[in-house]
This record gives C-alpha cells, structure tokens and sequence, in this order.
C-alpha cells in the first residue's frame, strides 16, 4: 500500500484555522482546503436540530437514511480536517440510533427502512471503529460490534426466493414500494461493509460474502461488462430486466469495496476492478467540453428532476473516490483530476446567500444556482475536504481497533 505524503499543518497550526470564503478555495493548499471546509461543515450542521446531549431527526424532506449519511460526512470532516468541535454531536447522534439489538434496526423507523438505509448508517459506523472514534456511553457495544451486527442483519435478509440471490430494496410490508425490487444499492452496502469488515477483523467470512455479492451482482447483469453499476431489477420477473439507471453513490459504493478487498487480498483482479470502476465513474464528470472533469447527476441534474435524495449523491461517489486512493494507488492521478476540477467546481457554486457561502447543486454553472439544501452542502462537503485524504491517517484494523474509545481516554 502506497500514501501519499502528507503535507498537513502541525497540530497548533491547524487550530489557527478559521472558516473561509469557498469562493478563495485554492485546491494546492492544504490551510484553504480546511478553512472552506471548516465553512462548508458549519453550512451543513446547520441542518441538524440536535445537539451534543441529544439526538433530534432531520426535519422533512430528509429521511432518516441522510441523517446517517450526513455523519459520515461529518466523520471525514473530523478525520481530514482535524476539526473536532462536532465529535460529540456525531459521537451521540451514532449512539442513540443503535435500536434495541445495536444493529440499527429502530423500531421508530421501520416504516421507512429499507436495506440501504441500514446500509448508510453502517458505512459510519464501520467509518467509526476504523478510525477509533469516541463513544459517549462504554456501556454499549463498540462501533465494530455494531458494524459486525449491521452486517449479520443485512446478510441475514439474503433472499434467494428470485435471482438466485441478492437482497431486496425493502425490509417491510408496511412499506411495499420495492419489496419485488432488487437495487445495487442495497447489495452494494452489503459488499463493502463485508469487505471492511474483512479488512478489519481478518475473518475470511466476511471476505467470503463480499466475493458472493459481488459475484450475485454481476452475475445478474447490475453490474455490467464495463462496470457501469446499474439501478436494479424486479424480483418478478426473476431479475431479467435490469433497470438501466444509474447513480454516482452506487458507483462509489462499489468501487469502495473494490479497493479495500484489493487491500485484503493482495490479488491484481481486484485491482483491475477497481481501475474499471473509476474508469466507468467517468460518466458522472464533464458535462459539457467547457466542465471538463466537473461532477454531475447525469440521471436528473441537467433536466431538474433530483428529488431531495439524488441531490446528495454526488458527495458519496466523491467520499469513496477519495477513500479508495489509499488502497490501490494507480487511481490516483484519475480521482485527483476528476476531483481537484470538481472541487473547484464545487467552491464556485459555493457562493450564494447573504455571506456568499450557501451552496448549489449544478458545479457546471460556474457560479450560485440558487437550488440549495443538506444534499448541496453535503457534496460540496465531500469533495473539498476528501482532498485531505492522504494527509489523514489510514484507516485501523486488527489490534490497532480499540474495543471502545470514551471523550476522556
């Protein structure tokens, strides 16, 4: 495994930094990288009606899955930028959504739960007891406990009921919508948690259920030739027509679990996955010759049509990018040069309100779009701060993983 060398402040310096302007964002200095995202980190948490003590839900539209996705983000703040004013709302917010079997299954929830959704908390949590983050309450299981159950609840839904395997988008008859429907997105979290998890613990089960996923999806055509990551399929009709939408998070997702089983296994077809999925991640940038490498949502940005999910997206596909240079080095000029150019894109588009910090959607615009929410913030988010990535350090695994890390140890 290759990193990069760090070009990170010392310590003291970094509690110098103050929030800036996204609009001075310059990609070739780490000191502005984390003062617009220290800014961009305040936009977003802005979001959140909780505090350090208590959890509170993110108000409508945002569903309880992109609350979970919102601390992962702010777990990358944490880790990249060094900033840990908000470990503790993190820290707590995690905590009190365990539900009654620490697997994230909560009750409170269930009519809107689905396999993804379970899925997105576990890629912070797992994010969590990769980097030993603290927990409010040791009484608890440890983060990769909880990782460990999240993974034994969704492998545990496996359903070979229709097309020979793979898990279903939903876990509930009180929410019918996508109980015959199969999506890459489920069976994506599936495949990386179990390769993290792999990687994490050693245990060859995990690594064994990664290569099952993967084998189902491509088996089953939601992954094609060309590793284009593909919406999904009914159960109905026994998978046989696959949807041919895609999304930048199921792209990112896969190539994320790629990366780290090419870390696990040391063996070059994983390798080759993974450059294959970055090369497909291609579709997701240069929208017109003059954004050439600007990220975009090619499914509904351009014609207006992202709901309140899709405008998040993008900051999931940049989050795995970033996160997969630390295990297979030969991307790296590629996701750098499509993320540098986006990020730049992204500070542009950075500009609106009353302070010129407010964040749009379309980085092609050159400019403020007007179109704002968490999803906005949290792209932008993603894709200036995962600029840090090899200044941080790598993820933990092994005896490196503490059992539980409280604030005061």
């Amino acid at each position: 495994m290759v990193f990069l060398k760090s070009v990170r402040p010392a310590a003291a310096a970094i509690a110098l930094i103050t929030a800036g302007l996204p609009k001075d964002l310059d990609i070739k200095n780490s000191t502005s990288i984390q003062s617009v995202a220290k800014t961009i980190a305040a936009g977003t948490m802005a979001y959140y009606p909780g505090d350090k003590d208590k959890f509170v839900d993110l108000a409508p539209p945002y569903y309880w899955w992109e609350c979970g996705a919102m601390f992962g983000a702010m777990l990358d703040y944490s880790h990249y930028v060094g900033d840990h004013s908000y470990d503790q709302v993190i820290s707590t917010a995690l905590s009190a959504q365990t539900g009654p079997d620490f697997d994230y299954m909560l009750p409170t929830h269930f009519g809107q739960e689905g396999n993804d959704d379970q899925a997105f908390w576990g890629f912070a949590v797992m994010t969590a007891a990769e980097r030993n983050f603290p927990q409010p309450n040791p009484a608890i299981p440890s983060w990769l406990q909880m990782s460990e159950n999240i993974f034994n609840s969704l492998a545990g839904r496996w359903n070979d009921t229709a097309c020979g395997g793979g898990l279903l988008w939903q876990i509930f008859a009180s929410n019918p919508n996508g109980l015959d429907y199969k999506n890459s997105v489920s069976n994506g979290g599936l495949f990386q948690i179990a390769a993290r998890l792999a990687r994490a613990t050693g245990n060859q089960t995990y690594a064994a259920w990664a290569n099952k996923v993967w084998d189902w999806t491509t088996g089953v055509g939601m992954m094609d030739a060309k590793y284009n990551v593909l919406d999904g399929a009914s159960s109905r009709e026994n998978c046989s027509k696959i949807n041919p939408v895609s999304f930048s998070y199921s792209q990112g997702i896969y190539l994320y679990g790629a990366a780290v089983m090419a870390n696990v296994t040391g063996d070059k077809v994983w390798v080759e996955r993974t450059e294959g999925l970055v090369e497909a991640a291609k579709s997701f940038f240069s929208p017109f010759p003059n954004a050439t490498n600007i990220m975009y949502e090619h499914a509904c940005e351009q014609v207006y049509r992202c709901n309140t999910d899709m405008r998040s997206f993008k900051g999931y596909l940049s989050r795995f990018m970033f996160a997969s240079t630390l295990y297979v080095p030969s991307i790296i000029p590629t996701v750098f040069g499509l993320l540098g150019a986006s990020a730049q894109g992204a500070a542009k588009a950075c500009t609106g309100g009353n302070d010129g910090t407010t964040c749009g959607q379309r980085w092609y615009y050159g400019g403020f779009d007007g179109m704002v929410g968490l999803g906005e913030e949290m792209c932008a988010l993603e894709t200036i701060q995962g600029l840090l990535v090899a200044d941080a350090a790598p993820p933990f695994k092994g005896d490196e993983i503490k059992t539980v890390r409280t604030f005061s140890s």
